[in-house]
């Protein structure tokens, strides 16, 4: 029986995944905003990864809805709209799915499984995350430009999921702790707004070492909070997750020989931030930094460095500077 799994948030990772899934042969039903219905209408839907992978889906071949009511039964349903949008999306999910479908959230921060559960208490919803980067190319084209693996809360049936995106070269794993995945994913995510506020590509950004103590600073904070709130960090990188703040703040020289791993990447890769900045979207500075700042408050701990760059990232949104050099960034952010 073919696998009919529904993508809710046809943007950059959920064109990029729904299409590494009907690579593997699974009936993918794409939602989305009715301007990307008209691009992949115009050119089709094309993936690639940095390892060389590449996959065309014509538009013929594709199934894209832009109402909820339209969408067909379902096996599986992947969210990965943006956190702000989590709660108008489980609203409008909770009126048209069945009792038989799973939904897994595939998006940036640590919250939205909960919230989709409360609007839908009867459903079986998993925390998920994608410890890597997916750039919108434009005309139908998105290219996740760094490695890492889809990982998923532990439940039954994700083998047909792990299957189909095996043709792609796609990693799938599963994980009884979730919380503890999607935290320490968090910290690695706090570059975001780093590499946005930089305008830079992230190996570019990454290979200084202005940003780069801007980062571990961040981490640092967001590290005392985790520990605080007695949360185990899991290694998404080669680098032990306690020690990313110790490995960011060495010389560059060092740095690139001891961490070769973390610049594994396309020299064009960007942040999904600065692809919203770029699109004039906003952002989800709130579920990344705003998750650390509320986190600390809540066990007696302060976060000043993330607040201050939560602020420069609005700022931005409104039109403010985004492309700090390291040593100006580091300066806003560490007085």
């Amino acid at each position: 029986m073919t696998l009919r799994i529904g993508i809710v948030g046809a943007g950059s990772i959920g064109c990029y995944i729904g299409a590494a899934l009907q690579m593997g042969g699974a009936e993918v039903s794409f939602l989305g905003r009715r301007r990307m219905a008209n691009e992949l209408a115009e050119y089709g839907l094309h993936i690639s990864d940095f390892r060389g992978m590449k996959y065309s889906l014509p538009a013929s071949a594709l199934r894209f809805y832009t109402e909820f009511t339209d969408l067909p039964k379902l096996d599986f349903i992947i969210v990965t709209v943006k956190s702000g949008d989590t709660a108008s999306v489980a609203e409008q999910l909770a009126t048209v799915i069945s009792d038989s479908v799973t939904i897994i959230s595939l998006q940036n921060g640590v919250a939205n499984a909960a919230m989709l559960r409360q609007a839908m208490p009867s459903a079986v919803v998993l925390s998920g995350m994608i410890a890597f980067n997916v750039l919108q190319r434009g005309e139908g084209r998105f290219h996740a430009g760094t490695d890492g693996a889809v990982i998923v809360q532990a439940a039954q049936g994700l083998n047909k999921i792990s299957a189909a995106l095996a043709a792609s070269g796609t990693p799938f794993e599963t994980h009884r702790d979730m919380r503890s995945v999607l935290w320490s994913k968090l910290l690695l995510n706090l570059n975001n707004p780093v590499n946005a506020l930089s305008n830079l590509p992230l190996k570019t950004e990454l290979s200084q070492r202005a940003y780069r103590r801007c980062l571990a600073l961040l981490q640092t904070e967001a590290l005392a909070a985790i520990t605080a709130a007695e949360i185990p960090v899991q290694r998404l990188t080669a680098v032990p997750t306690s020690m990313l703040p110790h490995v960011l703040n060495l010389p560059d020289f060092l740095f690139t020989r001891l961490a070769q791993a973390m610049l594994a990447m396309d020299p064009w890769a960007r942040s999904s931030m600065w692809e919203d900045l770029e699109r004039g979207r906003k952002t989800e500075v709130e579920w990344l930094n705003g998750e650390v700042i509320a986190l600390a408050r809540e066990h007696g701990l302060n976060a000043p460095v993330n607040n201050r760059l939560k602020a420069l990232v609005h700022a931005a949104e409104q039109g403010g500077r985004r492309d700090f050099s390291g040593e100006e960034l580091l300066a806003l952010i560490s007085n």
